[in-house]
C-alpha cells in the first residue's frame, strides 16, 4: 500500500464524508460493519453509499448503483477495507475492479481474517492504485465492537446508568421512574439501537420488568435509520436487539415483560431446566463460581453470536460485577439535576475497602441531552481502543 503523506486536503474531507456516512448505518448494518464509500472523478463526487441492511447491498455498491460507466477512472474513498470473499453478497473488490476504478483510499484494514489484507491485495493485483489507511482512528472507533470480536472474540461492552447528581439510582424500595427526562430516555433509546444485545439481571427483571426493546418511533430518521426511500413498515421490521437476563437460579417470572414483546431473548444461567415451559427464552447454561453466572464465558458466547457491541443495562450489583472484572470498556452515565438523598440506591455495588482499588477512568465526552447531562468514560486499564 502507498505512503499517505502526499494525500490532499481533499482525500481527508472525502475520507471524512465516507465515515460519516458509515456511521448512518450503525443502527442497522449489524452484525456486519458500518462502512461508508465515495466515489469521486475529477473532483466532483459521482455517487455516495453506506451499508444499511445485513444482507443487502455494502457501501460500495451502493455508491456505484447509479454511476454506470462514469465510474471507469474514479477514486472510491472507503472507510473499510472492500470485502475479498462470498458471503450474502457478492465480494466488493470485484464490483470496484470491474466498475473500472483506478483508485483506492481506504480507512482501515479489516480485522475479519476471511479479509485481513486480502481484498487490498486483490484490488493492487488488479492494477488498482492503493492509498491508506487515512482516518484510521475515526474508523475504528465507529466499528470498535466489531474490531474487538475479531480480536478478543468478546464484544465491545458499555455500561449505561442513569443517576441522580448525588450518585443514586434508585429510591430505597427500588422505585426509579423516572430520575431523568424524556429527552435522555430518548438517547436510550438511540443508544440501545446501536447495540446488538442488551444484558440485565433477574434483579431488574423481578424490580422494574423491564421490555428493553427499541421504541424506534422515538428516533428520527434523520438520526441513521434507512433512508426516507424506505418506508415505515420496513423501518418497523428492524431486528430488535438480542436481549440476555443473567438469571443463576432461573428465577425469570413466565409472564415478564420482556418474554413477551418483539424480538429474542437468551437467559444466561448455571442451572439447565424448562422451568420456563413454552416461553420463547432461550436458556443457556454458562459456566460459573458461587453458582453466579461467569461474565467473561457470557461474553464469548454473545460474541460466537456475532453480537459486536453489547449494552448493560441493570442493578448496582450487576453493574459493579463487570466493572470490577475488567470486562467493561466504557460507560455512558446519564447525571439528572436531582438529589435522592443517603438512604437511595447507589450506581455500583462495590465492595471497595482501600485507595488501591479504585477504578480511574477517562473522560471521554461531557454533554447536556435535555436538561440532564451525559457523560462517556472508560476505565483507563480496560481501553481497547
Amino acid at each position: 500500500m502507498t505512503s499517505i503523506n502526499h494525500l490532499s486536503s481533499f482525500d481527508f474531507e472525502m475520507m471524512a464524508q465516507a465515515l460519516r456516512l458509515a456511521a448512518r448505518g450503525q443502527k442497522t448494518c449489524m452484525p456486519n460493519p458500518a462502512v461508508g464509500c465515495v466515489v469521486v472523478k475529477n473532483g466532483r463526487v459521482l455517487g455516495e453509499g453506506w451499508h444499511e441492511l445485513a444482507g443487502e447491498d455494502h457501501a460500495e455498491i451502493n455508491a456505484l448503483k447509479s454511476i454506470g460507466k462514469l465510474s471507469h477512472g474514479a477514486t472510491a474513498y472507503v472507510t473499510l477495507e472492500p470485502c475479498s470473499y462470498h458471503g450474502r453478497t457478492p465480494p466488493c473488490v470485484d464490483a470496484l475492479v470491474v466498475a473500472g476504478i483506478a483508485r483506492v483510499v481506504y480507512g482501515m484494514t479489516d480485522p475479519n481474517p476471511k479479509v485481513s489484507g486480502s481484498g487490498l491485495s486483490k484490488l493492487e493485483k488488479a492494477g488498482i492504485l492503493v492509498e491508506g489507511p487515512l482516518l484510521e482512528l475515526q474508523a475504528q472507533q465507529l466499528n470498535r465492537g466489531y474490531i474487538k470480536r475479531h480480536k478478543c472474540n468478546q464484544p465491545w461492552v458499555t455500561i449505561k446508568l442513569a443517576m441522580s447528581l448525588d450518585g443514586r439510582t434508585a429510591m430505597g424500595d427500588g422505585e426509579s421512574k423516572w430520575i431523568t427526562g424524556f429527552h435522555a430516555r430518548q438517547d436510550v433509546q438511540r443508544l440501545r439501537a446501536k447495540h446488538c444485545a442488551i444484558i440485565t439481571g433477574i434483579g431488574t427483571v423481578l424490580q422494574d420488568n423491564p421490555s428493553l426493546t427499541v421504541r424506534y418511533e422515538e428516533i428520527d430518521r434523520s438520526d441513521g435509520l434507512p433512508n426516507e426511500k424506505r418506508d415505515s413498515s420496513r423501518e418497523l421490521s428492524l431486528k430488535q436487539p438480542l436481549r440476555v437476563v443473567v438469571d443463576s437460579k432461573l428465577n425469570t417470572p413466565v409472564d415478564a415483560k420482556i418474554l413477551s414483546t418483539t424480538g429474542s431473548v437468551l437467559i444466561a444461567s448455571t442451572l439447565i431446566s424448562d422451568a420456563l415451559g413454552s416461553s420463547k427464552a432461550e436458556i443457556v447454561r454458562v459456566p460459573g463460581n458461587d453458582e453466579r453466572v461467569d461474565l467473561s464465558e457470557l461474553l464469548k458466547i454473545l460474541a460466537e453470536r456475532e453480537c459486536n457491541n453489547v449494552l448493560v443495562e441493570a442493578g448496582p450489583k450487576l453493574a459493579g460485577a463487570f466493572l470490577q472484572a475488567g470486562l467493561a470498556d466504557e460507560l455512558v452515565v446519564y447525571v439528572a439535576p436531582k438529589l435522592l438523598g443517603n438512604m437511595a440506591r447507589p450506581l455500583f455495588h462495590l465492595p471497595f475497602i482501600h485507595m488501591n482499588q479504585q477504578v480511574e477512568l477517562d473522560i471521554i465526552d461531557i454533554g447536556q441531552v435535555g436538561g440532564d447531562l451525559r457523560i462517556t468514560a472508560r476505565p483507563i486499564k480496560n481501553s481497547a481502543i
